[in-house]
């Protein structure tokens, strides 16, 4: 439906079958230096605050899109830090980068999708630095506001104003999807009697 690049493959969660779809806030992360980015105002916790703040009056269909900023191999939380996603009620969360703590996360109400499992903090090389401004996850430019879908396959990410339209054209495919599997297996019916 758009000319721009909307999809993302290649994450990964601690429960695959559990997708994500949400109305997306975000968190960008910035290499951390205690001079500039200090601890009281540049912390998980404060910038969580801001970004649900950005939220739709609906946090069960609010995603949080974290970015990694190019620090694919770092972790940008854990299941304490991340504890916060089920007191606030969000749909879940996203990230290019990687998470801590998989068996904590798989018992979470929310989806979880990252780029893939880490045991060490992150926080000596990345620090949350800014609340809803447009991140880039897997080269796909991402706005507060617009929505996204995750699953086993992949994300894509929609602009709001065409949600219903995505929506219903997803639906159409799967109908369309059906009725051709009908054909194909009456097809296969009517071989397998001329063979006979």
């Amino acid at each position: 439906m758009h000319r721009h690049r909307a999809h993302t493959t290649g994450l990964v969660s601690p429960v695959p079958a559990r997708p994500l779809f949400g109305r997306i806030i975000t968190i960008s992360f910035f290499p951390s230096c205690s001079e500039k980015l200090g601890a009281e105002e540049f912390n998980f916790g404060q910038l969580f605050h801001r970004a649900v703040q950005g939220a739709s009056a609906d946090p069960a269909h609010t995603a949080l899109v974290m970015a990694s900023n190019g620090y694919t191999e770092t972790s940008l939380g854990g299941g304490t830090k991340l504890s916060r996603l089920a007191k606030a009620g969000l749909a879940g969360v996203l990230t290019d980068g990687r998470l801590r703590d998989f068996d904590e996360l798989a018992g979470e109400p929310y989806a979880a999708w990252c780029s893939g499992e880490a045991v060490a903090w992150g926080g000596g090389e990345i620090t949350p630095f800014q609340a809803n401004v447009p991140v880039v996850i897997g080269g796909v430019g991402v706005y507060p506001g617009q929505y996204v879908f995750c699953d086993s396959s992949g994300a894509v990410f929609i602009p709001e104003a065409h949600v219903d339209a995505v929506l219903e054209t997803a639906h159409q495919i799967r109908r369309d999807d059906v009725s051709f599997r009908a054909v194909i297996a009456q097809e296969s019916g009517e071989t397998h009697g001329t063979e006979r």
